[in-house]
């Protein structure tokens, strides 16, 4: 058998012999007059208008009869067979075909449709004409791949030979467009804020970090795009949300990418109670428009979106599953329970953090159908509110659905002195080495001192969601070019 080295060099003598034959095998446009999906849809009256349709797409298999030649044919829409004749197209144009056409070419075939004896949709072509050279043959063996990290570095074959996974990047963009419907059907306009910015902010996160020439001054990837929403909230737009990537320089996981794409969107004169509400109404809105039903199947269990969905306190979760008072237990001897859960912590990590950890490692795998855990204890979300009547609280929730988070909200802190004094409290956890603690934002607090009317915020990723909702066990089945080690290392 041919190698690869082999293979290419007599693709790229056919190549040559097209270009001395006189053809483009890379011309500029095609004729196409319909999609493959047009014309098995209409197929019928096209065969008994007898007329011609012009369709164009991937050489994909090849079967040779005598003096005709069968062989499929692929675009985005869909796939037909489609039928040579060497009485048809001449002697001359039929051994071109044979002998300088392979699979994974792309070309334009011209023809009228016609049915076979076992009743297959076929094109009878009349003309034909390469529209792409591929030097490179398709591989013969690629849904048995050992190597599952080939198809996320080689994506184009894996969207080619996997129909699966192409379906799921059809669902993943009907989801992120019916949020965005949904969103603008509640009045919420659509803004872009900064990716490089001059200090990082609105997560706890350790951010990318680069340097622009031109003013000579370091900028970072946003890690979230949550603190110049809220200035627009001050300049006195009420509703509005964002959808695009951010960076977070951390590990690598089954649920976590460096770059990710991340849904926040900010309500003003509404807090986190009114935000639950609204979430369960934008779940409902997009998976009946997605899936026309409000059950879907995650890791071989169902989970029921109706709603209203449960609200469990952060402290009685933990005290559920995890055996915790975290009222009566100290930071300290929190951090020794952590400890002996497995649990890797700093010296420098607050208590509410540390609660935090304790939770996502025994408690947040066993919450499956949709839950606010609301309440985390203050010192969790530098930026959300507290609770009026339980100050040690605070006012927000996470969702979690099928053991993952989800979904962070709160009622936004708009008051600019506790603003300031919890981003000092964070520059001192920074000094002891916590590098993902936020930062002090003194343009922010200037916009803050400004006023900022109370609002409830609200950020969610969408790469977990689209995971969740397709049933994929690992962000790279959803994130089309996910971040990979070099194949070298």
């Amino acid at each position: 058998m041919a190698n690869l080295e082999e293979i290419r060099k007599n693709r790229e003598n056919k190549l040559k012999k097209f270009l001395q034959a006189g053809f483009n095998p890379y011309p500029q446009k095609t004729e196409r007059t319909h999609k493959i999906s047009e014309v098995l849809k209409d197929f019928l009256k096209l065969k008994r208008s007898s007329r011609e349709v012009i369709i164009a797409g991937r050489l994909r298999a090849f079967r040779r009869h005598g003096g005709a030649i069968f062989f499929d044919l692929e675009d985005g829409s869909g796939r037909i067979q489609v039928l040579l004749r060497r009485d048809m197209v001449g002697e001359k144009a039929f051994q071109f075909f044979e002998e300088y056409f392979n699979i994974g070419d792309f070309l334009e075939v011209k023809g009228e449709t016609f049915e076979t004896k076992t009743g297959e949709k076929t094109i009878q072509v009349s003309d034909f004409k390469m529209l792409a050279k591929s030097l490179l043959p398709l591989p013969e063996k690629w849904h048995g791949l050992k190597d599952i990290e080939e198809r996320y570095r080689k994506r184009y074959l894996d969207l080619i030979f996997n129909s699966e996974i192409k379906k799921k990047f059809e669902i993943r963009s009907k989801i992120i467009n019916n949020i965005r419907e949904f969103l603008e059907k509640e009045e919420f306009l659509e803004v872009e804020t900064p990716i490089l910015q001059p200090i990082y902010g609105g997560a706890r996160a350790k951010p990318f970090k680069t340097h622009l020439n031109a003013l000579d001054i370091d900028l970072y990837l946003r890690i979230s795009p949550e603190l110049y929403l809220k200035r627009l909230l001050i300049g006195g737009l009420d509703k509005v949300y964002e959808i695009g990537k951010c960076f977070r320089n951390e590990g690598m996981d089954k649920l976590h990418n460096p770059d990710f794409t991340m849904l926040e969107f900010y309500w003003a004169y509404a807090d986190y109670k009114d935000m639950m509400k609204f979430t369960e109404k934008m779940f409902n809105y997009v998976l009946k428009k997605v899936f026309k039903k409000l059950e879907v199947k995650y890791q071989n269990k169902k989970i029921n979106f109706k709603t209203p969905w449960k609200r469990i306190e952060f402290s009685q979760i933990l005290k559920r599953y995890a055996k915790i008072n975290l009222e009566e237990i100290n930071r300290d001897a929190l951090a020794k329970k952590a400890r002996e859960l497995g649990i890797s912590i700093k010296k420098a990590r607050p208590k509410a953090e540390i609660a935090d950890e304790i939770y996502k490692k025994v408690c947040r795998p066993k919450i499956w159908d949709p839950t606010f855990i609301i309440h985390h204890p203050l010192g969790f979300q530098p930026l959300a509110k507290h609770l009026e009547k339980t100050p040690e609280k605070l006012a927000n929730f996470q969702l979690v659905i099928g053991g993952l988070e989800l979904a962070n909200a709160f009622s936004e802190l708009n008051n600019p002195e506790e603003q300031r004094r919890r981003f000092k409290e964070q520059e001192k956890f920074f000094e002891a080495g916590l590098e993902e603690a936020q930062r002090l934002d003194k343009d922010f607090l200037e916009a803050l001192e400004y006023g900022m009317p109370p609002a409830a915020g609200f950020g969610m990723g969408i790469d977990r969601l689209v995971a969740l909702l397709t049933d994929s066990h690992n962000l790279r089945e959803v994130i089309l070019f996910p971040t990979m080690r070099p194949k070298e290392k």
